[in-house]
């Protein structure tokens, strides 16, 4: 079976590891230009270099829907240029899953695929979606609704370490962005990890650098660039979180609900 996922960041990533290890094939989509923060653990990437590598799973940039399909064949991910994931009327998937996490339905709809889910706020099961996956940090982590909506965006980071906001990284100013740590590297709070046209990208608190935006990524102020992470396990930063891997569980679950008729 042919799973297809809209997005292809970090969380997206995750989930599509899951469901390669469960015996799915499996495609994604993602823009042409992405801004993935989690760069180490995002197939995203191979939209820049061609292939990109996650926990011993690759994923290869695929010129169409035919090549996408012999990259699924072959035993890997295929990856394609496709923000609306058009690619869906050759490929005709099994399930499709909105991991773009855009906080709202950017185009999605229920009668894309046999089996259609979404994650994160913005989507309603039976609506636009047949299930919707929980993807605010607390107890519901991971739940899938098949009726209803996930919580609605807060606008606030989730705690890592009884850390939120200040974790996140934010650009300055509007400019070319430019990276002066990398990906793993541990950082003091007020360092200086990036430059936004001269502008200093710093710290708020100390930690280690899971992520952070590839040179050149033209952003605007106030666009998040980076993540500290408080426990300072630079090990982390180069495997699949343990918020991706409860969503894909989720996902996986959801698949076999329908394909198995459950109820």
């Amino acid at each position: 079976m042919l799973v297809l996922i809209r997005g292809a960041g970090d969380l997206a990533t995750g989930v599509a590891i899951r469901l390669l290890r469960a015996g799915f094939c499996v495609a994604m989509t993602d823009i042409a230009a992405p801004t993935a923060i989690r760069r180490t653990v995002a197939f995203s990437e191979a939209v820049r270099h061609g292939q990109a590598t996650v926990e011993g799973v690759t994923a290869r940039l695929a010129r169409d829907a035919s090549d996408a399909l012999a990259i699924t064949q072959g035993g890997n991910i295929a990856v394609l240029v496709d923000p609306q994931a058009k690619c869906r009327e050759q490929l005709l998937p099994h399930a499709l899953i909105d991991a773009i996490l855009a906080k709202r339905n950017t185009g999605t709809r229920i009668s894309d695929a046999p089996v259609v889910i979404a994650l994160g706020p913005g989507f309603t099961a039976g609506l636009d979606c047949h299930a919707a996956i929980e993807t605010m940090r607390g107890h519901d982590l991971g739940r899938v609704y098949y009726e209803g909506s996930p919580l609605p965006d807060t606008g606030t980071p989730g705690e890592i370490a009884g850390q939120g906001a200040a974790r996140v990284l934010r650009a300055p100013a509007n400019g070319v962005f430019k990276g002066i740590k990398k990906i793993g590297n541990a950082v003091e709070a007020g360092e200086t990890v990036a430059l936004v046209g001269g502008a200093p990208v710093k710290a708020a608190l100390s930690g280690v650098l899971r992520g952070l935006l590839p040179d050149g990524v033209r952003v605007r102020a106030g666009m998040k660039s980076g993540d500290v992470d408080p426990r300072g396990n630079r090990e982390a930063c180069f495997t699949v979180s343990d918020k991706a891997r409860s969503l894909g569980g989720a996902a996986l679950e959801a698949i076999l609900h329908f394909t198995n008729g459950g109820k």
